[in-house]
């Protein structure tokens, strides 16, 4: 014990002020993003026990109005209408199969109402070339539309102008984001606020339809949130081992 002591009477905590700065700032910032890390893990694993709630459920009828869209997420739903292909979009690179294409995304006049749903009728193959589109072929009349609500993000990166419709010019097509918000501004009718992702053994329209779960990478994000909590020990263990300094005694 004796030896112990006398060997640390040999230091002195002696902090540069930017080796002290420069943790202050670190350490706080590493733990935050520690912390939303495993926010963002903690999200997908209740999007993901949402998902498994209604994965066997049978689909319910769709309602004219609602509340609280959350409610519906995942949610399986059908609901009776006539496509409106006027105002159809496109939403650009879509991958299936290595292969670049389009998701066809298609208001559907709900019937004895004047509301609007959009439904997601799957995958198509972009042609070789970029300018020329798919032709959509699309059931005229009444059908009979199934599959889950989907509530498309908010947060997306896009080059795309946010302007509403011109009445005098062709209707864009093409879309590089299913962009809710723009897309109700842009129509001149009442849209619900979710799109329904056509159920793959439905005959209302469709095409490839392989949905995928929520974001399963949950694991990933827990890895990331230990790495930054990790940087924090790190930032603090080495400040420490370099504030300290060794002072000999002289005899």
């Amino acid at each position: 014990m004796s030896n112990l002591q006398f060997r640390f009477t040999d230091y002195r905590f002696r902090p540069t002020f930017i080796g002290t700065l420069a943790t202050i700032c670190c350490i706080p910032l590493f733990i935050k993003l520690g912390f939303w890390q495993y926010g963002k893990a903690e999200q997908k694993q209740a999007l993901q026990v949402s998902y498994a709630q209604y994965e066997k459920s049978p689909p319910v009828l769709l309602p004219e109005h609602i509340e609280n869209i959350e409610d519906w997420r995942y949610r399986p739903v059908k609901v009776s209408g006539d496509y409106l292909t006027q105002y159809q979009i496109l939403l650009d690179n879509q991958i299936e199969g290595e292969v670049a294409g389009y998701h066809v995304v298609t208001p559907l006049q709900i019937e004895h109402s004047k509301r609007v749903v959009l439904v997601d009728r799957g995958w198509v193959p972009a042609s070789d070339n970029h300018n020329e589109l798919p032709d959509i072929k699309t059931p005229t009349g009444l059908v009979e539309v199934a599959g889950k609500a989907w509530i498309p993000s908010t947060k997306f990166y896009t080059l795309e102008a946010g302007s509403t419709v011109d009445t005098k010019q062709a209707w864009q097509a093409v879309w590089q984001n299913m962009d809710l918000k723009r897309y109700l501004a842009s129509v001149p009718f009442d849209t619900l606020p979710i799109v329904i992702r056509l159920d793959a053994t439905s005959e209302a329209g469709g095409f490839v339809r392989n949905w995928i779960m929520p974001d399963d990478r949950v694991m990933t994000n827990i890895s990331y949130a230990y790495q930054w909590f990790g940087f924090a020990v790190a930032t603090l263990a080495i400040y420490l081992f370099v504030s300290f300094k060794n002072i000999k005694t002289k005899d």
